[in-house]
């Protein structure tokens, strides 16, 4: 008999550390991860199937399937943002088409066992696109349907993928009336930009706001890369994590989209450096704007209208900007270079 687990892809990354400590936490389920390399010693003691490849691999689910029944499935690997920039056709690969190979192997496997796999995903920001800055500025809250024309390779790969969740899950209501389809119930979180203590930042066109932090605590110099008026949402990682956990615990009956705007809050680059030079101020944080990531970050929102997702599923962050950095970020950075 296969045993009934929960599948994380791409668990190495940041929401894959704070996702398996919290399920392994709860033991509801059996964990089984899925990654191009090793979990670090830390996370694999938590996990009960560790699987090194990659989530192209047909074959590799395919043995998955034969093993395990798996009922929830959490999809984080993918290529971030500024990487997907210079490696166009690997990102479409690995975030769309990989995203496609996932949700057909969930449809076969709710086939299996005749009953719906929840499919988490968590999207992003980056599905937006705003014009210019004139009009970034005069749009407060941008809901879930507004300005979806996004201007990078990873912004397309996330709304791509949020529509074909959307297509797998189509029938999910009409199951009753007939039973061989619909196996796939899709949601989707769309993210801001995640601040993690306890991973380094990996890539993500948001990072200059943890890698801020961290050089402070090492005693180095930072230059920012965007400009000092730059404004976008961020959401501290253990709020992230809430996040995809309620979302999947939700009740289908209570879920009226298939993906939410999830948001915290939404400082200027300027206004982190103070809070990062009040908790060090013998820091060196300049300025030294790319223009390519600038172009990134002026086409996201400056803020994202989650009201759905609180009326929905009871979303509700718990860090706010201040005790975002003064009882998570700093603390815990200012720990780990000690």
């Amino acid at each position: 008999m296969r045993k009934p687990v929960v599948l994380i892809t791409g668990a190495g990354g940041e929401i894959g550390h704070g996702l398996i400590e919290r399920l392994a936490a709860r033991r509801e389920r059996a964990i089984v991860t899925i990654d191009l390399a090793r979990l670090d010693a830390t996370m694999a003691p938590n996990v009960d199937r560790e699987v090194t490849g990659s989530i192209l691999d047909r074959g590799l689910l395919e043995r998955v399937l034969a093993e395990f029944e798996v009922d929830l499935i959490f999809h984080l690997a993918a290529l971030l943002s500024t990487r997907s920039e210079f490696t166009p056709v690997t990102a479409h690969q690995v975030n769309v088409e990989g995203t496609l190979t996932l949700l057909e192997f969930a449809q076969h496997e709710g086939e299996s066992h005749g009953r719906p796999v929840t499919f988490v995903y968590p999207s992003s920001v980056a599905a937006y696109g705003l014009p210019d800055l004139e009009t970034k500025r005069a749009t407060a809250k941008v809901k879930e349907d507004e300005w979806l024309q996004p201007t990078t390779m990873y912004g397309c790969n996330k709304l791509a993928c949020e529509l074909m969740g959307r297509y797998y899950a189509r029938y999910y209501k009409q199951l009753a009336a007939e039973p061989s389809s619909g196996r796939v119930d899709f949601r989707a979180a769309r993210f801001p930009g995640l601040i993690s203590a306890m991973t380094m930042p990996s890539g993500g066109t948001s990072d200059y706001a943890p890698e801020m932090i961290h050089a402070a605590a090492r005693g180095e110099p930072y230059a920012c890369f965007v400009r000092p008026d730059t404004r976008i949402p961020f959401m501290a990682m253990p709020d992230g994590i809430d996040a995809l956990l309620q979302l999947a615990a939700a009740r289908r009956d209570t879920l009226r989209r298939t993906a939410y705007n999830v948001g915290a809050f939404s400082p200027t680059a300027d206004e982190i450096r103070t809070v990062v030079l009040e908790a060090f101020p013998r820091a060196e944080i300049t300025w030294q704007t790319d223009r390519k990531r600038q172009g990134i970050v002026d086409s996201w929102p400056a803020d994202v209208d989650d009201s759905a997702a609180r009326r929905d599923w009871g979303f509700a962050p718990r860090y706010d900007f201040a005790r975002a950095f003064s009882e998570y970020l700093i603390p815990m950075i200012r720990k780990r270079y000690a």
